[in-house]
């Protein structure tokens, strides 16, 4: 491209794309077809005269995000840059990022399941405005976690003016018949009752081997042993998974408060929110169950998965 050719086309690329005139409307200025300044402005692309920068507002990686959602066939896949190594703060960028995606696709008709654990209650923090719409608490607690879990759902309620079903129990119970006098209790089955018009719902992950779960803390040591040699990877709402995604079945279930598995595949948006190496094969056990359809997690982890799938 000569001088004079040179200068026509960055004329014409100016006029397109920061006087934002069309193509149509260039040809007429120039006395030029629209072919031909369809063919110029290709060319300013390609001679590199003009370049075009995409950029993410957030610590967001789209590129990622779409890798990750089309490899596992999910509905919504964020992938987010943790600002530090810091495991507070990877668990408060998660947390941000599940708040703007409930904000983004919640509506007043929607019945929202919320599980329990340190990362979803980061979300609590970054919420701003949601819609009317119940929520629902879908397992007991630990007891190291029973203030926090309570108010994420008293924060939700709060800010989508929804109506709150907590559920003020333990996870595990130390029998069966405990457990299910528990769930006799009106107040109790005035949750357990919605877990079947739950239409989205947010989770976390537990991860048993590296060993990184809340639900493990409760246990006797004899119990995570007996769980760990039937090849128990990863755990949600108390639903326990061996590294294929398949349920370990255990008369645990029996001694729990939490929704149940069936009832978890029945939501239609489940979302998974989970990062950090030691939770990397929890979550593709989870992925590989079928359980979850949206995942939310941090770069580091979204490449394990995605070199884990192949």
């Amino acid at each position: 491209m000569g001088p004079a050719e040179l200068t026509r086309a960055v004329a014409i690329a100016r006029m397109y794309y920061l006087e934002e005139l069309s193509k149509s409307q260039i040809a007429e200025r120039t006395g030029l077809s629209r072919f031909k300044v369809a063919r110029i402005l290709a060319d300013c692309l390609a001679q590199g005269i003009v370049t075009i920068t995409i950029a993410s507002p957030s610590n967001i990686d789209p590129d990622l995000s779409e890798q990750l959602g089309e490899r596992f066939g999910l509905r919504h896949a964020l992938v987010v840059h943790p600002t530090s190594g810091n495991d507070a703060d990877l668990r408060a960028d998660l947390g941000r990022a599940a708040a703007q995606l409930l904000g983004e696709i919640l509506d007043g008709d929607d019945v929202l399941g919320v599980g329990w654990g340190r990362t979803l209650t980061a979300i609590a923090d970054h919420l701003d405005t949601l819609p009317a719409c119940p929520v629902v608490q879908m397992t007991g607690v630990t007891s190291s976690d029973m203030d926090n879990s309570m108010e994420l759902v008293r924060r939700i309620s709060e800010v989508s003016g929804g109506r709150p079903y907590p559920i003020f129990a333990p996870l595990v119970l130390p029998d069966a018949t405990t457990a299910a006098g528990l769930l006799r209790q009106p107040d109790l089955a005035a949750a357990t009752n919605q877990f079947g018009t739950i239409t989205k719902a947010i989770v976390a992950v537990g991860s048993w081997d590296p060993p990184n779960s809340q639900l493990r803390g409760v246990m006797t040591p004899r119990e995570r042993d007996d769980l760990a040699r039937l090849g128990v990877q990863a755990e949600v709402c108390g639903a326990l998974l061996d590294q294929q995604g398949q349920e370990v079945d255990t008369d645990m279930r029996n001694r729990m408060i939490a929704v149940g598995i069936d009832q978890l595949r029945d939501i239609p948006e489940l979302i998974a929110v989970a990062g950090g190496a030691s939770k990397e094969k929890a979550i593709l056990a989870v992925l590989r169950s079928g359980l979850v359809n949206s995942l939310i997690t941090d770069d580091a982890v979204a490449r394990g998965l995605l070199a884990a799938a192949g």
